[in-house]
């Protein structure tokens, strides 16, 4: 699914690079790119913005794949050995679950970071010109891989339902029925590599917007850190994610609601290492002791539980 998926995108793909290198004779670069590059000729500060456009671009595309495919590829393997290891522990399927699932977040985190830092390292402060193009390549990914999966995943679901259940009368997701190898294969797509793509895009065009208004800071204050910032913020939520995943664990038996228990104690656990690392970074790198945020997402944690619970 994924390769004829890829074959079918990667014709728009390069139709969209080559727009994107030609959009900076339509919209021309901006002031800052127009400075960061002085003393250069306008049509070489465009020939060097478009590039960098269509390198963006295709990075942020490549980016989303990569997090898709992985994550689908974790996802199956880490199947097999969750069902595995349920058979002896509760605890130890817990822990290859979270982990198999944690391989993404921390490579959706990795390769978002890597390109937002790539980028505002080769260009400065004409970086945006080229985030637009690096936000763009994720999106457009995301929406394949997200909403094709999504497809893919309810018309395999319920031609395999109709089969089954209406014409050949045999249980849902029984192995005889063909259609069944359909459904899961859906299941992976849109739950896993659709869902993987959709959480880089979204991570990915946060920190695009975080770099451009910190530049616009910059331009109010004159001070960089303000760019740096968003970079450090994310840096930091990486580091916490990292050490709360440690905490996710569980005994050799229990039941689901255990399994909610052995995750929230490891996000309480991020989100508490996270909100001290943003008050110092703030307080000695801005000189501001503000935070906003994070006891919104531990809370809308619990609320979603509460109303979502069938208990």
């Amino acid at each position: 699914y994924l390769q004829k998926q890829l074959k079918s995108i990667l014709p728009l793909i390069g139709i969209l690079t080559i727009a994107l290198f030609l959009s900076v004779y339509v919209v021309p670069p901006s002031p800052e790119a127009l400075e960061r590059f002085h003393g250069m000729a306008e049509s070489q500060v465009k020939l060097i913005i478009g590039i960098a456009r269509a390198i963006a671009f295709v990075m942020g595309a490549g980016f989303s794949l990569t997090v898709g495919q992985i994550g689908m590829r974790m996802a199956v393997e880490g199947n097999v050995r969750v069902a595995s290891a349920s058979r002896k522990s509760f605890g130890d399927a817990l822990r290859i679950a979270y982990r198999a699932g944690t391989i993404t977040g921390m490579l959706t985190d990795g390769l978002g970071l890597l390109g937002g830092t790539i980028i505002f390292i080769i260009l400065g402060i004409a970086a945006p010109d080229a985030l637009l193009g690096f936000g763009f390549g994720g999106t457009l990914l995301a929406l394949f891989m997200r909403v094709g999966g999504g497809i893919f995943t309810k018309a395999a679901d319920v031609g395999a339902d109709l089969v089954g259940k209406v014409e050949a009368g045999i249980p849902e997701d029984d192995p005889r029925n063909p259609a069944v190898v359909a459904d899961l294969v859906g299941d992976n797509v849109g739950d896993c590599a659709g869902m993987a793509a959709d959480i880089f895009e979204s991570y990915e065009v946060t920190i695009v917007s975080g770099l451009i208004l910190g530049l616009a800071l910059w331009h109010a204050t004159g001070q960089l850190e303000w760019i740096i910032f968003p970079l450090m913020v994310r840096g930091i939520g990486v580091l916490s994610s990292i050490i709360g995943t440690y905490f996710v664990k569980a005994g050799d038996t229990g039941k689901s609601e255990d399994a909610m228990s052995a995750i929230f104690s490891g996000f309480l656990t991020s989100a508490v290492i996270s909100a001290a690392l943003f008050f110092v970074a703030g307080f000695f790198y801005l000189n501001t002791p503000e935070m906003n945020g994070v006891g919104g997402g531990v809370c809308l944690l619990q609320w979603a539980s509460v109303f979502c619970s069938p208990s």
